[in-house]
């Protein structure tokens, strides 16, 4: 069992009045604090290297599952700011640690170091005023240039926290990556050790709190193959293939939660006048709900063995199909009620910058943590953004240092 905020705060006596009012005012509480006053003022007037930092990490390769050339230099940048036990691990990720006057509560705060886009693409990120350019500018270089910059303003001000923070950069928060990186953190480097989970992730001002969860599925149709002409007559994956996706289309998912499904790529084949041996498709399924995604999943089940069914018959078992599911990726749903200490916590410091939170939801390093039980939340890096995924990402940082002081707080808070 976890302990709860004001139980935490009582074990290790400092910072027990801010705990035991977490839920309420302690943004406002801590905005009374010199040190963390003077932490907010360095972070502001640091928002330029902040910005610098950001495009210098974005102009560093990290196509999934090659995210080492950037992880090097995240980890250099740990150690020049202090960090302790500057470390990557097996999986990874890179983690080091701001010690606090006692091991627990244990934050982790984090954002994530791979992209979406394929090795060999221009990672070269262009300027024009206030607005950045470039592939991952945003998400999420733009949050682990707010993760330094909080550990800086943080040193700056020689702020000291009640509980220790260990800050990461993860690998494989995107696609395929299945959250691969967050997963081995609770799995194997910290397992058992975090009561708090932070992700900083994106432009804007939101507070994620709600866990979009996913299962991706790679399938399979696989027969003989054959000339289109001298073998017409045996079962065809790609037609299996077509089948299966027109009677998945049909399917009426549920708005309320909102639960959706995308065929985003198939394949398969080899000429135009051959029978294919092989076709196959990958499946998207999402929703902030389990019970609804699995049922999703079972409807999609249901259309696969359909498919399989009928044109296997359709030739009469001629050439008889057979079909392969592997599942891709499992992203766990669940979320937390806005009332919950550590989104209380975020919203109220959000507040006591002056700024209006927004909750979300949304598919994060947060969703594995939150299956777990350990209060996790995202928030966003501040700045607007648009384009994320794609090769024209851009974002504004006109305003930029709001979500830099926002995400500053928020460790500070969460680590009392």
């Amino acid at each position: 069992m976890r302990p709860s905020f004001p139980a935490m705060a009582a074990v290790l006596g400092l910072g027990a009045a801010v705990a035991a009012q977490m839920d309420a005012d302690v943004g406002a509480q801590l905005m009374r604090d010199w040190s963390v006053r003077a932490a907010l003022d360095a972070a502001r007037a640091d928002e330029p290297r902040t910005i610098a930092d950001q495009t210098r990490l974005c102009e560093i390769p990290a196509p999934p599952f090659k995210e080492a050339a950037r992880a090097e230099a995240y980890a250099a940048a740990f150690r020049a700011l202090g960090l302790r036990n500057v470390r990557t691990d097996r999986e990874g990720n890179v983690l080091g640690e701001r010690p606090g006057r006692a091991a627990h509560p244990h934050l982790v705060f984090s954002a994530h170091l791979d992209t979406v886009f394929p090795e060999g693409t221009s990672v070269t990120v262009t300027r024009l005023g206030s607005l950045l350019r470039g592939p991952g500018i945003g998400d999420d270089c733009r949050g682990l240039a707010v993760v330094l910059a909080v550990v800086r303003a943080m040193n700056r001000a020689r702020v000291r926290t009640p509980g220790t923070i260990t800050f990461v950069g993860t690998v494989g928060e995107e696609g395929l990556g299945d959250l691969r990186g967050v997963k081995a953190l609770f799995r194997d480097t910290l397992k058992d050790r975090v009561d708090r989970f932070v992700s900083v992730d994106g432009a804007g001002l939101g507070i994620t709190h709600l866990a979009v969860g996913s299962l991706r599925y790679r399938v399979t149709f696989a027969g003989s193959g054959g000339h289109s002409y001298g073998a017409f007559g045996i079962a065809n994956p790609i037609h299996a293939l077509g089948r299966a996706i027109a009677g998945f289309a049909d399917v009426r998912s549920s708005s309320d939660p909102k639960t959706t499904f995308n065929v985003g790529r198939i394949g398969g084949g080899t000429s135009v006048n051959a029978i294919a041996a092989e076709a196959w498709l990958e499946v998207d399924m999402r929703s902030p709900d389990p019970a609804a995604l699995h049922a999703l999943e079972g409807r999609f089940q249901e259309a696969v063995d359909n498919a399989l069914a009928a044109e296997n018959a359709r030739w009469d078992n001629r050439g008889q199909l057979s079909v392969a599911r592997t599942l891709v990726g499992d992203r766990p749903a669940g979320g937390l009620p806005a009332d919950a200490p550590i989104v209380a916590a975020a919203l109220s410091v959000t507040r006591a910058l002056g700024l209006t939170p927004e909750l979300t939801e949304g598919s994060t390093d947060a969703n594995l943590p939150m299956s777990l039980h350990i209060p996790a939340i995202t928030i966003d890096a501040g700045g607007q953004g648009t384009g994320a995924h794609s090769l024209e990402e851009t974002f504004d940082t006109t305003n930029s240092w709001q979500g830099t002081l926002r995400a500053l707080l928020a460790a500070i808070a969460l680590a009392q």
